[in-house]
C-alpha cells in the first residue's frame, strides 16, 4: 500500500487502483478497507479509486488521543495525494465520517456520496447515550469481545441469535481486533441524531443511498438529510441491505457522479 502523512504526524495508507477522476472511499464502523474492495474494483474502470485504512485499522497508524478532526485531517491527506480535490464516498458510520469531513474541506471534496448513514430521527431508538463511555470501559478492561458484542446487541440492534452465532463465526475475531476503533465511530456520530442544522451549510453536491431491503429507519434518515442539504438527492437500491452488493452501487454511483 502507499501512504501519506497526515497533519498529527500519523501514516494513512492507502490502495490506489484505476484511472480517471479520483474519488475516496471511507469505511464503515467495525471494518477496514477490506470491505470496500469489491466497490473499489467496480468503480476502477471509470475512476482512480482511493480505498485508505482509517487511522487504528490495518497498516495505517493511530495516534492518540483520538479526535473526529484528526480523521478529517486524514482524508484532507488523501485528497491532497489525489491532486488536492476528489468525489468523497462514505458507508454507514463512514458516511458521517464523510459529510463531515465535506464540511470542512471547503472547495476540496467536488462531490459527495452517503451511503445509509445510520443517524436515526426517532429519539427512542437511537443507540445509549453513553454508548463511548461503555466501549472505552470494555476495552480498558480489555473485554474487546465484549465490546463488539455490544455494537452489534445495542447499536446496530441485531437479533440476539444473530449476535450469539456471530461470536461462533471465523471473522469474530476480526471484529475484536478492531474493537479500539469503535469508540471513533460512535464519537463520530455523537448522539445519532441527523445533524441537519451543520447539514445546512454543506456546499457540496450530495447524494444519499438507501436500500430498499435496509432497516426501515435508513430511508428515513436519507430524507431528513436531503431535506437540510442545498440540492441533496436520494436514491433507493432495490432489493439492497445495508450489506449492499457493490455491483448495484457502483452503477449508482457512477450515475451520480457523472452528471
Amino acid at each position: 500500500m502507499e501512504s501519506v502523512t497526515s497533519k498529527d504526524g500519523t501514516k494513512i495508507a492507502y490502495d490506489r487502483s484505476g484511472n480517471g477522476p479520483p474519488i475516496i472511499l471511507v469505511s464503515g464502523g467495525s471494518v477496514d478497507s477490506q470491505s470496500n474492495i469489491g466497490l473499489a474494483s467496480v468503480l476502477a474502470p471509470d475512476f482512480t479509486v482511493f480505498n485508505y485504512e482509517r487511522r487504528g485499522r490495518g497498516q495505517s497508524g493511530d495516534t492518540l488521543p483520538y479526535a473526529v478532526d484528526r480523521e478529517i485531517e486524514d482524508i484532507d491527506a488523501v485528497v491532497e495525494a489525489a491532486g488536492g480535490s476528489a468525489y468523497l464516498y462514505g458507508t454507514s458510520s463512514g458516511a458521517a465520517l464523510a459529510l463531515e469531513a465535506a464540511l470542512k474541506l471547503d472547495g476540496r471534496i467536488s462531490k459527495l456520496v452517503l451511503w445509509e448513514p445510520p443517524y436515526v430521527v426517532d429519539p427512542a431508538a437511537r443507540p445509549p447515550a453513553d454508548t463511548v463511555e461503555q466501549y472505552n470501559t470494555m476495552l480498558a478492561e480489555g473485554r474487546r469481545g465484549d465490546a463488539a458484542e455490544y455494537f452489534m446487541a445495542k447499536v446496530v440492534r441485531m437479533p440476539p441469535e444473530f449476535v450469539a452465532f456471530a461470536k461462533t463465526a471465523p471473522w469474530w475475531e476480526a471484529q475484536k481486533a478492531l474493537a479500539h476503533t469503535l469508540p471513533y465511530d460512535g464519537t463520530i456520530m455523537g448522539d445519532y441524531s441527523p445533524p441537519t442544522e451543520r447539514a445546512k451549510a454543506l456546499p457540496t453536491p450530495t447524494m444519499i443511498l438507501t436500500g430498499g431491503a435496509s432497516f426501515p429507519f435508513m430511508a428515513e434518515t436519507a430524507e431528513a438529510l436531503a431535506e437540510a442539504i442545498p440540492g441533496a438527492q436520494t436514491g433507493t437500491l432495490d432489493g439492497q441491505s445495508h450489506d449492499v452488493d457493490p455491483t448495484v452501487l457502483g452503477p449508482a454511483m457512477k450515475d451520480f457522479l457523472a452528471r
